[in-house]
């Protein structure tokens, strides 16, 4: 029976593989974006001068190592969910929900080729020669049958990769590594304390791919989480210990030495005389010249907490999940130290525009300020690092008004942008997670503690005059005319507050929402009331005392955050990016248009000519939004001059699209062409309006490749490259 299941599953797999990710979009295109940040780095890999990072939901990070000091990101794909990579030859073979293939032969423009999807979730990944070796996590059906499994994967065809056979591991397997005609699986036990099977070292000969077969095995029972081949030896991660385990004999490997670890063994490289072993906060050294007695010899003490560690000639590198990646010269083993880093910035958690600058709460990073006057090349100016984790902003007047989580309100000034520099600060008790501004007074969403009312006449000194103890924790506020409206998540609950004297708050009335209330926003007669699993509420609230819920409209789960205007509610989530709701009817709101963000939609902000900001953890992306049935072309800005801008997204695999600029009405063409010269599609002939335009392409039967798309208009000509991804 259990053969069976695997063998539907490989049909299943075989069917599936090659599928490629495309981005999901309606009525919504990204124009730009700031930041390239990374959530974590996960595992690292170094082939010459470049490291390949695994850097979480923001994919695959490729780093230029030739200057050693200062390694700088030349390119990424977030296509990807990066948690392990390998390198061979020209791809990149990633591990996150599946296995993706990703073509790197230009590093500074990867792009991914090919897909398999595996039948749990893959933990490790092993490349020889023509195939990939995956091994994936134990699953449970029914009561008792649970199993893992390696599959051996054709990959001679890296845009079809094909399911070529299975061993069904014992245990539960965490890791793998390849050396000859056998695989060696590292496993944890599996079963209950009366039938407990698997564990340790599993070898598996694969002569024959098709049949993979278990030729030996050590250590059973024991929760081995890793594996490392050099010579002869495994080197083999367990909770508390690094083993040496002698394979000169596949059949019978034979445990020959180990060393205890303080902490628990998350990754190990070997060069040389030396195993580099990271640990829960550092990197061990170890003299293992007598493979039997390991000695432990250097320290390196990293900043976070190291995920792997790649050896290439002089330098170890680590990924440090959250510290980004580490560059320590180890020509001295026993006296590692660090050479240079590329640090990780913080995560966009929330952001507030006005007038030319975004204002981005960038978590650990504090509060960065970004120019957009150029929307397509918007740069940083100056930041200020908050000293908690900013988690809210808002802008008024010459100030910015950070919610710095367990540090409170700080004051910012920003009348110089490029030089933001705090003038107060006021340590609220709780966790401070969204700010308000009305008047003379900061309206501060604390947590548990509630709201917070502060008085900033003066910024230097602000001075809390009165507080209102919400049931719930106090996530977002709004505040209009004498009122203000708490989105009260714990709860799920819309506190309605009269604020006429601000030191003494009042609930006047409330309603409770079916779930998490994270965030609200006011606009006339009506409170939009964001849950995080149930949606937009939109709550009539021209009685205060009595707010009633007119109309509901489900955005999915995980929204965290909204922006309104006009006929338009612009929600930000974390699962499903930006959703866009038409609210011209309060009583039938309708979700008109989506963006798939890449990152985690946490926060979103309107600029005065109608594009969206997404603090979407990984970056901030710049969107429009464009209704099919109400097109406002007197709100279109005329351009100064002729523009083409990239594509995007770029590699694609069914639609990318081109804006571009016309200062004046002309004839355009635009048409797209092989590397022939052969025109392949006509995507504009004819004369068109001053102003932004949009064409996108659309292939039906073109070819996977390289094509160029080239503009005429007046005088002006340009091209941009697009690659096509079958």
């Amino acid at each position: 029976m259990k053969h069976s299941i695997v063998l539907l599953v490989g049909i299943t797999l075989a069917i599936l593989a090659g599928s490629a990710y495309a981005q999901d979009a309606e009525n919504v295109e990204q124009v730009g974006r700031i930041y390239n940040q990374w959530v974590n780095a996960q595992d690292v890999e170094v082939v010459g001068d470049l490291a390949y990072v695994a850097a979480g939901i923001s994919g695959l990070q490729i780093v230029d190592l030739s200057d050693k000091n200062n390694p700088e990101v030349i390119g990424y794909c977030e296509d990807v969910y990066a948690s392990v990579v390998k390198v061979s030859g020209e791809y990149a073979y990633v591990l996150g929900g599946c296995l993706y293939i990703v073509n790197i032969t230009d590093p500074e423009n990867p792009f991914e080729v090919g897909c398999y999807h595996t039948w749990e979730y893959p933990r490790d990944v092993a490349v020889s020669g023509d195939y990939a070796f995956i091994v994936d996590q134990s699953i449970v059906m029914g009561r008792e049958l649970r199993f893992g499994y390696l599959s051996v994967v054709n990959i001679t065809d890296p845009e079809n990769p094909e399911f070529e056979g299975w061993y069904d591991t014992p245990g539960d397997p965490y890791g793998v590594a390849v050396s000859g005609d056998f695989a060696y699986v590292a496993e944890a036990p599996i079963g209950d304390p009366w039938n407990i099977v698997g564990g340790g070292l599993c070898v598996v000969n694969i002569s024959d791919p098709r049949n993979p077969e278990e030729a030996g095995f050590w250590g059973r029972n024991g929760f081995a989480r890793g594996i490392t081949i050099s010579g002869d030896y495994a080197y083999i991660m367990y909770y508390g210990s690094m083993r040496v385990v002698n394979i000169t004999d596949p059949e019978n490997p034979r445990g020959i030495g180990y060393y205890d670890s303080p902490e628990g063994a998350v990754d190990i490289a070997i060069s040389g005389d030396y195993a580099y072993l990271a640990t829960g906060s550092n990197l061990h050294v170890l003299n293992i010249a007598d493979p039997e007695n390991p000695e432990h010899v250097g320290d390196y003490d990293t900043p976070g907490y190291p995920s792997a560690v790649s050896i290439s000639g002089d330098y170890a590198y680590v990924a440090d999940q959250t510290h980004g990646l580490r560059v320590v010269n180890i020509n001295d083993p026993e006296n590692p130290e660090e050479e240079g880093c590329h640090e990780v910035p913080g995560k966009a958690y929330n952001i507030a525009v006005s007038g030319n600058y975004a204002y981005v709460a960038d978590d650990t990073s504090g509060l960065r300020v970004v120019n957009i006057t150029d929307y397509q090349n918007p740069q940083e100016v100056g930041y200020y690092d908050t000293p908690g984790f900013a988690r809210g902003v808002t802008v008024s007047d010459d100030y910015a008004y950070v919610a710095d989580n367990a540090s409170g309100l700080r004051i910012v000034n920003i009348t110089d942008p490029e030089n933001p520099q705090e003038v107060g600060y006021y340590d609220t008790p709780g966790h401070a997670r969204g700010v308000a501004v009305s008047g003379d007074h900061a309206y501060v969403a604390d947590g548990r503690e509630g709201l917070r009312v502060v008085n900033i006449t003066d910024p230097e000194n602000p001075q809390e005059v009165g507080y209102y103890d919400s049931p719930g924790w106090a996530y977002n506020v709004a505040v209009s005319d004498d009122f203000a409206y708490i989105a009260d998540g714990q709860e799920g609950d819309l506190r309605v507050l009269n604020i006429t004297d601000p030191e003494n708050p009042q609930e006047v009335g409330y309603y409770r929402t079916p779930g998490s209330a994270y965030d609200v926003k006011v606009f006339g007669d009506y409170a939009y009331v964001l849950t995080r699993r149930d949606g937009l509420f939109i709550v009539n609230i021209s009685d205060p005392e009595n707010p009633q819920v007119v109309g509901n409209c489900e955005t999915r789960e995980s929204a965290f955050s909204l922006a309104v205007s006009g006929s338009y509610a612009y929600v930000a989530n974390a699962s499903r990016g930006l959703r866009v709701v038409n609210i011209d009817d309060p009583e039938n709101p309708e979700e008109v248009g989506y963006y798939m963000t890449p990152g985690y939609a946490r926060g979103v902000a309107l600029s005065e000519d109608g594009l969206i900001y997404v603090a979407d953890q990984t970056n901030v992306g710049i969107y429009r939004f464009t209704d099919p049935v109400k097109v406002d072309d007197s709100a279109i800005s005329i351009p100064g001059e002729f523009i083409l801008f990239p594509a995007y997204p770029n590699p694609f695999n069914a639609i990318t699209r081109l804006s571009y600029n016309l200062p004046v009405p002309t004839d355009v063409s635009l048409r797209v062409y092989d590397l022939s010269g052969r025109a392949v599609a006509i995507l504009m002939d004819g004369r068109q309006t001053a102003g932004i335009h949009t064409a996108a392409w659309n292939p039906k039967s073109a070819a996977t490749g390289v094509y160029c798309i080239r503009m005429e208009a007046d005088k002006f000509s340009a091209v941009r490259k697009v690659v096509l991804v079958r």
